[in-house]
């Protein structure tokens, strides 16, 4: 009787509209405009007034006769009485062997919260459970997360875009599950966790002190720096401003034992590395070449700078690595709390009984990984399930594993076709690719939580704008970056695309590193390390930073930021060749170096010297076909601003014009029409598209990415109408340049035309 009044009651509430739910849930009676509960418009009754209207409501119904209950009433009573039927019927289900279960989830769903939780199916939760996770989702979210701007309910399917879950998902079911404070080291583990601080680098990182005076000296003492040469990796610097400069090289063979990898990663990181592995002949190693290099500059905890990663060649190789040693990281902080939480029960002591168990910071994040879009976030937490579970039989426990993959993957159907584009972009822009989201993950041993609350998470993924919308500006009501505070090991990946997407979000994020707290958020302080008291947490935090080009605000944010006391290590290899041997067109190329006094010149000096010497020789009708390839957005805003007061005869794409409008500067441009274009480098690198009618090409400055010179430089040849002969390319450059000139020209012939007198140089490329 009770199953069968349940469904009744549940039928007529899947009747009902989401706003009607809520106004239900909130109010606790239907909306005055509203009564269409079993989705029919009622005949409007004649309401007969009461005598009294000073009467109590509960006299008035003792008094009177039975009045007529609206359905919403009805529903209304079902919340009061639905959490003991519910577990009446949890205990039937139980005995049925859960057939059914896809009904229940659907029939159960009382409140619209439990609606969006219960996706993997486990909907055998009371009423009052429900509701108790809803309050704490919504603490956590309002002390977390921002406000959701456009105000839409988050209850959708999943497998929609991040743009249809305006109001973030964060698991509050399990949060005693993961929590470190009250869960304790397993028997059979405890004897893997005995680590000798002697020997293992995270032990010897962790509990080494730092003195006051080493820290006041770093202010004063000169960088000291060390070149050595590895196989592999190439040119390696070694630099730090703490007393000692330590240096290595790196041995032939490599044991997976002498590394310290916690259980079960020395089992299971050569199943997840075999890919890999295939390729090489006679070799033993757990680790591609340059795998093993980096595991070991990781595994010292330094600093380090790559600036070789490509999508399309070591990507994925450098992913599995840096997975590895974060994963790592987390199991081996996660064994010591649980070891020590296991001591101090065995000893019976309180909550700040005893000062010698100090293994924690002031907030619970240890990783932060910054990824640019939600294919890259797929990937690292697909690599964390593999490197847990291996080739075992007995599969980890994931949350919302069933919600993660709909919202952070991706319909190959949704991709056109035919388009054609260049490999690179294949493989940079694969799968989800928007840009705003932030997760937080959760591991305890062979289990992890995902979507969960920040201040329980131990690695937290984000990109760029994910984090600048919830650190927020000064002055914003709503901001939050406390969870920044204790973040042993960042690691920044693909770090040139967010030069395309925003590189201030980057920096904004690195300003808000480890910053002491606003609020204590439940931490037990006699647990917390000293460094991490003396606001130290910074020369302790490892980063590691992966992109695929030697860039000057990547090496800025490197040698600002970095001040780790083990040290930094740079990979600095020259390039000899340069992009401008990759054009096949015959093509005389005219470099014009521009004087400045400064860098902060250099803006205005590139202007002047563009509006002053370049352009005159292009006004003339004859030089039609122009196109002015503009890498900064405000220099591509100043440029047209000019253009239009000159009044010139010009055409402009950019990254934030309309497909229409694209079209049409493209046709005017073919059909001669408009004599000027002028092209954004965003726009190049996010369309890739053909510019077809290019006769003169003008560098307004050097590309960002080396390899969109020649790309530009070959659209030439995309209209081949015996105009050959009069092609001509003109770049401009400073002595400011000079790492964008080698990656053009060469190292050697970039340090020749920076020493020359002569201010213009001519190199012709696809001589025969």
């Amino acid at each position: 009787m009770g199953k069968r009044g349940s469904r009744s009651r549940s039928q007529l509430l899947s009747a009902l509209t989401k706003k009607q739910k809520k106004h239900l849930r909130d109010f606790g009676e239907e909306h005055p405009s509203w009564d269409r509960a079993s989705r029919k418009d009622t005949k409007p009754q004649i309401c007969q007034p009461s005598e009294s209207t000073d009467t109590s409501s509960s006299e008035s119904e003792a008094e009177s006769e039975p009045e007529h209950v609206s359905g919403y009433h009805k529903l209304l009573a079902t919340l009061k009485t639905v959490s003991e039927e519910e577990e009446e019927e949890d205990e039937e289900e139980e005995e049925g062997e859960g057939e059914g279960e896809g009904e229940e989830e659907e029939e159960g769903s009382v409140v619209e919260e439990a609606e969006m939780n219960d996706e993997d199916g486990d909907s055998d939760v009371s009423v009052e459970e429900e509701k108790a996770a809803e309050s704490t989702e919504l603490r956590e979210r309002d002390r977390i997360l921002p406000a959701d701007p456009e105000g839409k309910d988050g209850d959708k399917p999943p497998g929609t875009s991040q743009q249809e879950y305006p109001e973030e998902f964060t698991d509050a079911k399990h949060e005693s599950l993961f929590s470190l404070e009250t869960n304790f080291l397993e028997e059979e583990s405890r004897g893997s966790c005995s680590l000798k601080a002697s020997q293992d680098p995270f032990l010897q990182h962790m509990n080494k002190e730092l003195k006051e005076k080493e820290i006041q000296a770093i202010a004063t003492n000169p960088q000291m720096t060390c070149q050595l040469k590895w196989p592999i990796l190439g040119q390696l610097v070694f630099s730090s401003k703490f007393q000692k400069l330590e240096t290595f090289k790196p041995p032939k063979d490599i044991d997976l034992k002498s590394l310290h990898l916690q259980k079960p990663l020395e089992t299971t990181w050569t199943k997840t590395n075999s890919h890999f592995l295939s390729g090489l002949h006679k070799s033993s190693s757990p680790f591609t070449p340059l795998q093993k290099e980096l595991f070991l500059i990781m595994n010292s905890y330094r600093d380090l700078l790559y600036p070789e990663r490509t999508a399309l060649q070591n990507g994925e190789e450098i992913r599995h690595v840096y997975c590895l040693h974060a994963i790592n990281h987390v199991l081996k902080a996660n064994a010591q709390v649980l070891g020590n939480n296991s001591r101090r029960r065995s000893q019976k002591l309180g909550v700040g009984d005893d000062d010698d168990f100090r293994d924690q910071g002031l907030t619970r994040p240890k990783v932060l990984i910054v990824v640019p879009f939600r294919e890259a976030a797929l990937r690292v937490v697909q690599l964390f399930i593999s490197l847990l579970e291996g080739d075992s039989k007995k599969k980890i426990i994931v949350s919302n594993k069933k919600r993660f993959n709909g919202e952070y993957g991706s319909d190959p159907e949704e991709r056109p076709p035919n388009l054609k584009r260049p490999e690179d972009y294949e493989a940079v822009f694969v799968g989800n690719i928007d840009d705003h989201f932030r997760i937080g993950v959760a591991i305890l041993q062979r289990s992890i939580r995902l979507y969960a609350p920040f201040y329980s998470s131990d690695i937290l993924i984000a990109s760029p704008l994910g984090l600048r919308t919830i650190i927020g500006a000064e002055g914003e009501k709503k901001r939050d970056f406390d969870f920044l505070s204790s973040v042993e090991l960042l690691i920044i990946d693909q770090a040139d695309i967010y030069l395309m997407q925003n590189w201030e979000h980057v920096l904004h994020l690195m300003s808000h590193m480890n910053l002491l707290p606003l609020d204590s958020h439940g931490v037990d302080f006699s647990r917390v390390r000293m460094w991490s008291l003396n606001n130290w947490s910074k020369f302790y935090r490892q980063t590691l930073l992966f992109g695929a080009l030697q860039d000057a605000q990547i090496n800025s944010v490197f040698n600002k930021h970095c001040v780790n006391m083990q040290g930094q290590v740079a990979v600095r290899n020259v390039p000899m060749t340069g992009s401008i041997s990759h054009v096949l067109v015959q093509l005389p190329h005219v470099f014009q170096r521009m004087e400045a006094e400064n860098l902060a010149l250099v803006i205005d000096a590139r202007f002047n010297f563009f509006v002053n010497k370049i352009l005159p020789q292009y006004r003339d009708a004859v030089m039609s076909h122009t196109l002015v390839y503009v890498p900064s957005y405000f220099d591509f805003v100043r440029l047209r601003n000019y253009f239009k007061k000159e009044d010139l005869n010009f055409t402009h794409i950019c990254e934030y014009a309309q497909k229409s409008a694209v079209s049409r500067a493209r046709q005017f441009f073919f059909q001669g029409e408009k004599q000027f274009l002028l092209l954004t480098e965003r726009f190049h690198f996010y369309k890739r598209y053909t510019i077809k009618g290019i006769r003169n090409l003008i560098f307004y400055e050097l590309p960002t990415y080396p390899h969109f010179y020649s790309e530009v430089c070959n659209m030439l040849r995309a209209t081949t109408r015996g105009e050959e002969a009069a092609w001509t390319c003109t770049v401009l450059y400073s002595k400011y340049d000079a790492q964008r000139l080698a990656s053009v020209v060469g190292v050697e012939r970039a340090a020749q035309m920076l020493q020359s007198k002569k201010n213009v140089h001519l190199f012709i490329t696809g001589e025969r």
